[in-house]
């Protein structure tokens, strides 16, 4: 299969570097790129192809991939919807329904949208896809693909679940982060160096994140064998519930999932 990145941005970079290593020759692989700076740094990288040409840069794909910003996404569809050859259109634009990447296509109904992740920068995200109604098998599995080339992927049937994928996944690590925050600042607080807050925070949700995801056993287990009756562990659980830690968080994921709907509400005004 070729592929077409329509915007050279970080997103798209990741997946040609887990293509690339996941076998794909660098013939397989364009990028249409307005920017010439953004277009010899893709080359220099990755040795594909790239150019400024939208027509040019889709000839021969089978699978064209909108990497662009939400707010972009329009414009190219127009100058997109002329030039399409019956080729499979996966979206990463985030917050733009199926329906209306389709609608703004001229009723083009061969459209995969996904919501990827940042770790997928490091070969560690997950995707959420949704497929459009007619999208057959074979156009499914290549979706996965490209998505998988960089970490796992989620498919769910209704395209409204991909609201809760943007507020658990897509900007779930942000909450990591903003958790991680407060482990080093607390640990300098009780006399840690920064660099050294930082390595024990880090490295303690690297290793934790993948004792849970080795283990069979659910997340509230594995939770409850580190916390020892009377300990540190039970001691900090214990300010956590009272301060309503969890139920905050949980309140948190559901206004992510609001504001994404709100955006897709805004962007299908168009």
């Amino acid at each position: 299969m070729n592929i077409t990145f329509v915007g050279g941005g970080n997103m798209a970079s990741a997946l040609i570097s887990g293509l690339l290593q996941r076998g794909y020759a660098a013939s397989q692989l364009h990028v249409v790129e307005i920017s010439a700076e953004n277009r010899e740094k893709i080359k220099c990288e990755f040795q594909v192809s790239a150019v400024a040409d939208l027509a040019d840069g889709i000839v021969d794909s089978d699978v064209i991939v909108l990497s662009v910003k939400p707010q972009q996404l329009f414009e190219l569809t127009q100058r997109l919807a002329p030039l399409l050859n019956n080729q499979l259109i996966l979206s990463i634009a985030a917050g733009i329904r199926a329906i209306d990447i389709m609608r703004w296509l001229g009723g083009y109904e061969r459209v995969v949208r996904a919501m990827p992740n940042t770790p997928s920068l490091v070969s560690s995200g997950v995707a959420g896809l949704y497929a459009a109604p007619n999208i057959n098998i074979k156009d499914r599995k290549n979706a996965e693909t490209i998505l998988a080339a960089v970490g796992s992927v989620v498919w769910v049937s209704n395209e409204e679940m991909l609201h809760t994928v943007t507020a658990i996944s897509g900007s779930g690590p942000a909450y990591v982060f903003y958790f991680i925050e407060s482990m080093q600042q607390a640990g300098i607080e009780l006399g840690l160096t920064p660099i050294q807050a930082r390595q024990l925070s880090l490295q303690t949700f690297v290793g934790a994140s993948k004792l849970a995801s080795l283990s069979n056993e659910d997340v509230a287990t594995l939770r409850a064998r580190v916390t020892s009756k009377g300990g540190t562990t039970e001691r900090a659980i214990q300010t956590m519930e009272k301060n309503d830690i969890k139920c905050k968080i949980i309140t948190a994921i559901h206004a992510a999932s609001e504001r994404s709907q709100e955006m897709s509400d805004e962007f299908s005004r168009i």
